[in-house]
């Protein structure tokens, strides 16, 4: 199955629970593969630009078959989702989000 959409996470993260984080993350990427539509996912750590200091930069791209998959997750389980990160980690990052398809 190819994937036609990307959901980018962009997160900045401050680096005193970084370690903790990408331990959260991990569970966390595998709690969205798990959902349908969801198809593949990486994970790197952003080096250029660099993050301001005492902040990581970690960047999630999900690829998913396509924007019908992408408008039920952010209809549905996306909030919750997002909420777990809250719970754990409160205003310790934050995240930005962009959509994105092959040309």
């Amino acid at each position: 199955m190819t994937a036609v959409i990307e959901y980018e996470v962009e997160l900045e993260v401050d680096e005193d629970v970084a370690a903790a984080f990408r331990d959260w993350l991990a569970g966390h990427v595998r709690d969205m593969l798990a959902l349908p539509g969801f198809v593949s996912a990486a994970c790197r750590r952003v080096l250029d630009p660099p993050p301001a200091p005492g902040r990581i930069v970690l960047c999630v791209r999900y690829a998913l078959v396509d924007r019908d998959a992408l408008a039920d997750y952010l209809a549905g389980p996306a909030a919750g989702m997002r909420a777990q990160g809250q719970a754990r980690f409160g205003g310790r990052f934050r995240a930005r989000r962009r959509v994105l398809e092959p040309v």
